[in-house]
């Protein structure tokens, strides 16, 4: 027996040795900026979001709430309306890659409506050869989204609203791995929107506004069928405004916001290195290049990932709060006809360093409307939207519901 036991205890003390002998050591270039698949479904499409550094969740309805908040179709004045929007991509450096957008809206009676949309994001043509003489073979990488909405008044003054999307990114290259296909997913958003009555203050009457928003809440996209499983842009907007009716004429709206992406952070890793005889750690003996130093291991589901991302940044509480971007915006009407508007973005430099001011301005005539904005970055980070004009063009039409 003793001849059994022996060895036994002499291999759990070997063991135990050898764990004491290795220490991780975090790696210095971790970056920890939280990256998806599809991204371009958070990029403004709308001229009018857009103008006022990209805050819609709880603007007035207009006929692109679809992106923002869909809830805010049951307060829209218009019975039907279509709405259309060009946005160049990369204008600086190519010609040929854009951001289109197709919605339609119908408020089906006093407490509901529904809406649809369709996004196509070209990401222009890549030529493919060899050889500087052969024919080249063109590529041309593309990523759409399909969506409807049904948003219902729960009370007087607030509705919510569910929505379904299908997601596609076709951006495989035939010449690299045979077994990659265009992905494909998924998503639902649950959005909420508040709208107070008209409220008389001293000297003007006032509104307000409160909305949020859940979106894009699916499965991960795949490309192959070994490769690395993509999150989708799954992201929480709140925000909050207030409208200054100051006569028959003027108006002024003010709006923030805040967004985060409820994704899991990329962890701090670490290299496991075998302990020298001076008690330092021998780096030519690594042991394992990939252990997790701080954080959570983010190869979760999506439904865990979007609860772990409120706790998993490696630097605490602090660097979660650096997850959430602000917005702050403005956007004077007169007479309903004019619209100025101006907003500013920021996020984190340790996040992506997205900053960026915003100006549009809007015509309404009758049952149109045309709406434009641009974009300056204010960042160190260079931003692919600096200094594009966005397009937009509306259409009304039917009979108009007074919310006012």
């Amino acid at each position: 027996m003793k001849k059994v036991i022996i060895p036994i205890l002499l291999g759990l003390f070997a063991f135990q040795a050898h764990s004491q002998e290795t220490v991780v050591v975090p790696n210095d270039t971790d970056s920890r900026v939280i990256t998806t698949g599809v991204p371009f479904v958070l990029i403004a499409a709308d001229p009018r979001a857009a103008g006022m550094g990209d805050i819609g969740v709880t603007t007035s309805a207009d006929a692109f709430s679809q992106q923002w908040n869909p809830a805010k179709y049951a307060f829209i004045t218009s019975k039907q309306g279509v709405g259309i929007t060009y946005t160049p991509y990369l204008s600086k450096l190519v010609n040929d890659i854009f951001l289109g957008n197709l919605t339609y809206f119908n408020r089906i009676s006093e407490r509901s409506a529904v809406a649809a949309s369709f996004r196509y994001f070209k990401l222009g043509e890549i030529e493919l050869r060899e050889t500087a003489d052969q024919i080249p073979l063109i590529q041309s990488p593309n990523e759409m989204t399909f969506d409807v909405s049904y948003s219902l008044r729960l009370s007087e003054r607030f509705a919510m609203a569910v929505a379904g999307r299908y997601l596609r990114s076709d951006l495989k290259i035939q010449s690299q791995a045979e077994d990659a296909h265009a992905a494909s997913s998924f998503a639902v958003d649950i959005a909420g929107y508040y709208q107070s009555e008209e409220i008389a203050y001293n000297d003007f009457d006032g509104r307000w506004r409160m909305g949020f928003n859940i979106s894009n809440i699916g499965p991960t996209l795949k490309y192959d069928e070994v490769g690395q499983e993509n999150f989708l842009p799954t992201n929480l907007a709140l925000g909050g405004g207030f409208d200054f009716i100051l006569d028959e004429y003027n108006k002024v709206g003010v709006s923030a916001e805040v967004n985060k992406l409820l994704v899991p952070t990329p962890p701090m890793y670490g290299t496991e290195y075998v302990v020298g005889p001076d008690g330092e750690p021998d780096l030519s003996q690594p042991v394992n290049n990939n252990v997790i130093y701080k954080g959570q291991d983010p190869n979760v589901s999506f439904v865990k990932g979007m609860f772990q991302s409120f706790g998993d940044a490696p630097g605490g509480f602090s660097e979660e709060m650096k997850e959430f971007t602000w917005a702050l915006g403005a956007e004077y009407w007169y007479q309903d006809v004019f619209a100025f508007r101006g907003g500013y973005f920021n996020e984190s430099d340790e996040k992506g360093g997205r900053k960026f001011a915003s100006f549009g301005a809007g015509f309404r005539y009758t049952a149109i409307n045309i709406d434009i904005s641009y974009l300056f970055g204010m960042g160190k980070a260079v931003t692919p939207l600096d200094g594009t004009l966005r397009f937009g063009l509306t259409f009304n039409f039917g009979d108009t519901y007074d919310e006012y």
